[in-house]
C-alpha cells in the first residue's frame, strides 16, 4: 500500500511540533515542511502532495492553496491540527503508561518477597510469583477471591479496615500453613484510599536472615578486635647503634635469617635489645607487610597464657562472654615473638612445639581446627641448656626453637659504643623532654666506661633519662651521674669481688672468646690476649664444658 504523501504548511513551533509527530507514523510520508510562502512555490512546481496540513500560521492562505492543489487532495486546517495534535499526545501518553507499567511488573515480579494487592472491597487484583513460592497458592486462586473471606486477620485486611500501615505483623496466610512477618500500607490516589497491598516473608526466611545478620555482626566483631590487637614492627637494623664486632656479626646473622622463614632464637642478657632484634628482623623479610604480633610469656599468668596464645570460644570458661581470637591467629601471615620463652609451663610447651610442627590449634573450648602460617622468634635471657637438665624446659622444643640462634652481647663486651648509644639516647630525649643537652663530658664518659652495666642499654636509658630530667646544663657530667646512680661515686676505687681462681678463668675465657669468636682465628687471638698458648685454651675450654 502506497504511503500517504503529506506536507506541513508552516515552519513554526507548531509545525514543527506537527511533523514530530507524524514522521513517526509508518503510513505517512512527510514530502515537506515549509515555510507559508515556500508552501505556495511548491504547490504551483510539484503538485503531487495527498494531504496538506496547515498550521495556524498558514491558515490565511488556505483559500490560495486550494486553488493550486490537484483534485482528491484534502487540506487540513489548524482546527483539525488541533484535534489531530490531542490524540497523537494521548497515543503517545498511553504508550508511555504501558511502558510503565510493563516495567513495573517485571520488577515486582523479580522481587523476592511476596506481594499482594487489593482493591477497598477487599478483592484480590494483584499477587507476584514470590507470593506463590511463600504460600503455595497459585495466582488464578488468588486473584478475584476477597481478602475479608480468605485472610481476614491478615495485614492486608487489617490496612483495608483501618486505613493505617502495619509493620513486622506475625500471622498464617489464609489458605496456607505459611506463617510469615509481612508489613501492609493502604494505597491512596488523589487523597482518596482506593486499595491496599502487603509485602511478607516466611517466618523461616526472617529468622535464617536473622542468624545471618548476628554471624556478619560477630565478624565484625571479631574483625575490629583482630584490627585494634594487631601492630607491625616498629624498629629496623638501621635503629641498631654499635660498632662491637660481636654485635655486628649478631647483625649478619639476623639479616641472613630474616630472608628465610626459619624460626630464630635470641639469648642474652635482659636489655640487651633482643626486641629491637625481632622487629628488625621481620622488617626485613618477606612478612614486613603482615601483622608483627608479640607475647610476653613471663608476664601473663600460666592460667591465662594458653587462651592468650590460641584464643577461646563463647562459653569456654566463666565470663567468656564471646569467642576471642588468640596471639597466633591474628600474627597469621606474619611474626609472633615468643619473649621470655624460658617462662613458659612444660604443659603449654607441649602444645606450643605441636603448633611449631603442624601449624594448626583449636581454640580453648573449640573443636576447630585452625590452621595458621606464621615465623616465630622466641626470646630468653635463661640458660635453656641449664632448665632442660632441670627438667623445666622441653628438648625437642628447644630444638624446634633453635634453628637460627642469635647470643646478643652484653654492654660491657662492648663499651666502646657507649658514646654512641648516649648521644642517640640524648638526641632523642632531647625532644622528649625539651631539653638541649649537647652531650657527655669527658669524666662522665669515663664514670660509664668503668661501670659494667649488668642491666644493659635498659639500664643505660634508664640512668641517662633519670639525668636528663634534672639537669639544666648542656652538657652532662659525672657530677650529675653521681647525684642519681650511686654506683658511680667510687667506681674507680671499687674491690673486685674474690671469687675462685678457675671461675675467674671461665669467666675471662668467655669474655675473650665473644670479643674474638669463636672460629680458630678468633680462639688464636684469645689465647694471645690471656697470654696463654693455643693447646692450653682448648684444654681449659674443654675442661669447662666437662664440668658443666
Amino acid at each position: 500500500m502506497p504511503k500517504l504523501r503529506v506536507a506541513i504548511a508552516g515552519a513554526g513551533e507548531e509545525g514543527t511540533s506537527i511533523y514530530k509527530m507524524i514522521r513517526a507514523v509508518p503510513e505517512v510520508e512527510v514530502v515537506g515542511l515549509y515555510s507559508p510562502e515556500k508552501i505556495l512555490e511548491e504547490l504551483t512546481l510539484n503538485n503531487r502532495m495527498d494531504v496538506v496540513i496547515l498550521a495556524r500560521e498558514a491558515g490565511r492562505l488556505k483559500q490560495r492553496i486550494s486553488g493550486l492543489i490537484k483534485p482528491g487532495t484534502s487540506i487540513i486546517d489548524a482546527g483539525a491540527v488541533d484535534l489531530i495534535v490531542s490524540l497523537l499526545k494521548e497515543k503517545e501518553k498511553l504508550l508511555e503508561f504501558k511502558k510503565l507499567q510493563s516495567e513495573l511488573t517485571i520488577i515486582l515480579n523479580s522481587v523476592h518477597e511476596a506481594i499482594e494487592v487489593a482493591d477497598t472491597d477487599g478483592i484480590i487484583r494483584y499477587v507476584n510469583p514470590a507470593f506463590t513460592r511463600v504460600t503455595g497458592i497459585p495466582e488464578h486462586e488468588r486473584i478475584g477471591r476477597n481478602i475479608f473471606e480468605v485472610s481476614p486477620n491478615g495485614a492486608l485486611a487489617q490496612v483495608l479496615k483501618t486505613g493505617k500501615n502495619i509493620f513486622g505483623h506475625r500471622t498464617r496466610v489464609g489458605g496456607s500453613n505459611s506463617e510469615v512477618i509481612s508489613n501492609a500500607a493502604p494505597i491512596y490516589v488523589d487523597g482518596n484510599i482506593i486499595g491496599g497491598v502487603v509485602v511478607f516473608q516466611h517466618l523461616t526466611d526472617v529468622i535464617k536472615l536473622m542468624d545471618e545478620l548476628r554471624q556478619s555482626a560477630s565478624l565484625i566483631e571479631n574483625l575490629s578486635e583482630k584490627l585494634g590487637q594487631v601492630t607491625t614492627s616498629k624498629y629496623t637494623f638501621s635503629d641498631i647503634l654499635g660498632n662491637g664486632q660481636e654485635l655486628k656479626k649478631c647483625i649478619q646473622v639476623a639479616e641472613r635469617a630474616a630472608r628465610s622463614n626459619s624460626t630464630v632464637l635470641l639469648l642474652g642478657e635482659s636489655g640487651t635489645g633482643k626486641e629491637l632484634f625481632a622487629h628488625a628482623i621481620h622488617h626485613a623479610s618477606p612478612r614486613r607487610e603482615k601483622p608483627f604480633i608479640k607475647v610476653n610469656c613471663a608476664a601473663i599468668p600460666e592460667s591465662l597464657l594458653e587462651s592468650e596464645f590460641f584464643g577461646y570460644t563463647k562459653g569456654a570458661f566463666t565470663g567468656a562472654i564471646k569467642s576471642k581470637i588468640g596471639k597466633f591467629e591474628l600474627a597469621n601471615g606474619g611474626t609472633i615473638f615468643l619473649d621470655e620463652i624460658g617462662d613458659m609451663s612444660l604443659n603449654l610447651q607441649g602444645k606450643l612445639l605441636r603448633v611449631l610442627q603442624e601449624m594448626e590449634f583449636e581454640r580453648v573450648g573449640g573443636n576447630q581446627t585452625i590452621k595458621v602460617d606464621v615465623r616465630v622468634i622466641a626470646a630468653t635471657n635463661r640458660n635453656l641448656r641449664e632448665l632442660i637438665r632441670q627438667g623445666r624446659f622441653r628438648e625437642d622444643l628447644y630444638y624446634r626453637l633453635n634453628v637460627v640462634e642469635i647470643t646478643l652481647p652484653p654492654v660491657r663486651y662492648h663499651k666502646e659504643d657507649l658514646p654512641l648509644l648516649c648521644n642517640s639516647l640524648i638526641v632523642k630525649l632531647n625532644r622528649k623532654l625539651g631539653k638541649k643537652v649537647k652531650g657527655l663530658s669527658r669524666d662522665a664518659e669515663e664514670a660509664l666506661f668503668s661501670y659494667d652495666w649488668p642491666g644493659n642499654v635498659r639500664e643505660l636509658e634508664n640512668v641517662i633519662e633519670r639525668v636528663m630530667v634534672t639537669v639544666d646544663d648542656e652538657v652532662i657530667t659525672k657530677k650529675n651521674l653521681i647525684q642519681h646512680v650511686s654506683q658511680f661515686k667510687n667506681t674507680s676505687e671499687r674491690d673486685l669481688d674474690l671469687i675462685p681462681i678457675d671461675q675467674m678463668e671461665q669467666i675471662l675465657i668467655k669474655k675473650a672468646l665473644l670479643k674474638f669468636g669463636n672460629t680458630v682465628e678468633g680462639k688464636r687471638k684469645a689465647a694471645q690476649a690471656l697470654n696463654i698458648s693455643l693447646a692450653t685454651l682448648y684444654n681449659k675450654i674443654k675442661k669447662n664444658r666437662s664440668d658443666n
